[in-house]
């Protein structure tokens, strides 16, 4: 099958090693990628590619260096006709999408025979929509998985081809089980894509009934609540891991806190008595900097004001006076 791989960020990189791979044993062929135009990134805003059109720009070149073609990159802004006509001279037969971000209409579906499927980092129909990693991690489940459907009209809605499901230790963050994700993603495509081919592949329907939505995270949803749960907002500091971080106010500078978990029992002589939400307690050697929530104690181990790096607690804290008996927020 010829095959046009659809994606943007990190996560869908090893999926397409898997493409490529098996390009190589001569098991499929890789027509060409679809991603997003390349956009503003860092402090002095140059345009950069997306990291799948990076890692395709380096995959491409072991493409020409044995002599087959380079490997096509489309980045439209929109999928007006004229990037139909460009799909349509590829001469694809499947559509595969991992994180793409765009929903693909009927004529750009209708380009290709064997239709369209999609990578999907949870278990549908649990969490349709851009972030159900993010949405696994705020709920806390103790589950988590992929699925493969079909792409159909409505988001994430298709048809399930496979599905894998993996426990949650509840203390990974999105950085962390992304990783995971994607190599877990790029494992089931072998054995799928063969199926497939041999029309050995019957989807099964969702229980359409039973789904459950996420949405766009902001930059603004990192602001920390300290009235909410030690536990809340441990979760919000994994899911918001690496992006948009989540931060709070000391005085007047920003400072994010990276990695916390609620205090479950602190070391003899811990000042631990309950203050108003926001308030560095002080310190124990085991939980770091305790900081009183609505609802419990966190204890924060890494931490960094906007303008400097990131610092374990005990460092931190040599630099900053008076902060044990501030208030944050």
């Amino acid at each position: 099958m010829r095959i046009v791989y659809a994606g943007s960020p990190g996560i869908a990189v090893p999926a397409l090693e898997t493409l490529m791979e098996l390009e190589q044993a001569g098991e499929h062929e890789v027509a060409g990628i679809v991603t997003n135009p390349d956009s503003p990134r860092g402090r002095h805003g140059k345009p950069e590619p997306t990291e799948l059109s990076a890692a395709a720009t380096l995959l491409s070149k072991n493409r020409t260096d044995q002599g087959m073609p380079a490997l096509v990159q489309l980045k439209p802004e929109n999928h007006a006709a004229e990037v139909l006509d460009q799909v349509a001279a590829l001469k694809p037969d499947l559509l595969i999408s991992f994180a793409y971000g765009h929903i693909f209409g009927p004529r750009f579906l209708g380009l290709f025979p064997q239709g369209g499927i999609n990578i999907h980092p949870s278990l549908l129909p649990r969490y349709r929509g851009p972030t159900p990693i993010q949405a696994a991690i705020l709920a806390r489940d103790r589950e988590t998985g992929i699925t493969i459907q079909t792409l159909a009209k409505e988001m994430d809605a298709g048809d399930i081809l496979a599905q894998e499901r993996f426990p949650l230790s509840g203390e990974e963050t999105t950085g962390d089980l992304s990783a995971l994700v994607a190599q877990k993603a790029a494992a089931l495509l072998p054995d799928l894509l063969k199926r497939l081919s041999r029309g050995m592949l019957i989807g099964r329907p969702q229980a359409h009934e039973e789904a459950s939505f996420c949405s766009l995270i902001t930059k603004e949803e990192g602001h920390i609540d300290w009235s909410a749960s030690a536990v809340s907002i441990a979760a919000r500091i994994r899911a918001f891991t690496p992006w948009p971080l989540s931060w709070t106010l000391h005085g007047e500078q920003y400072l994010y806190i990276l990695a916390g978990k609620p205090v479950t029992a602190v070391e003899p002589g811990a000042k631990t008595k309950p203050a108003v939400p926001g308030t560095v307690l002080g310190i124990d050697k085991q939980e770091g900097i305790l900081i009183q929530t609505g609802e419990g104690v966190l204890g924060v181990t890494r931490l960094q004001y906007r303008t400097k790096k990131a610092l374990v607690w005990r460092v931190f804290l040599n630099g900053v006076r008076n902060f044990i008996g501030s208030s944050l927020g």
